[in-house]
């Protein structure tokens, strides 16, 4: 039995978006409040030091899930 490794290559024509503060790919974009004057997206990352930045205090995730 023969194995083939067969590699993914990304496709160079394809322009990745980097997030507008840490230049980094962004697999998922956000979009920042109007409050935060930033031009163009932000990674989760990003959002997410904006957001605690904005809104201080101990944040809490709440499970919307029905049970």
């Amino acid at each position: 039995m023969i194995f083939i490794w067969m590699e993914k290559v990304p496709d160079s024509l394809v322009e990745v978006e980097k997030c507008t503060l840490c230049k980094n790919p962004m697999p998922h974009k956000y979009v920042g409040m109007p409050q935060w004057k930033i031009e163009g997206f932000l990674c989760g990352s990003c959002y997410s030091q904006k957001i605690n930045e904005h809104y201080p205090g101990e944040h809490v995730r709440v499970s919307m899930d029905k049970k």
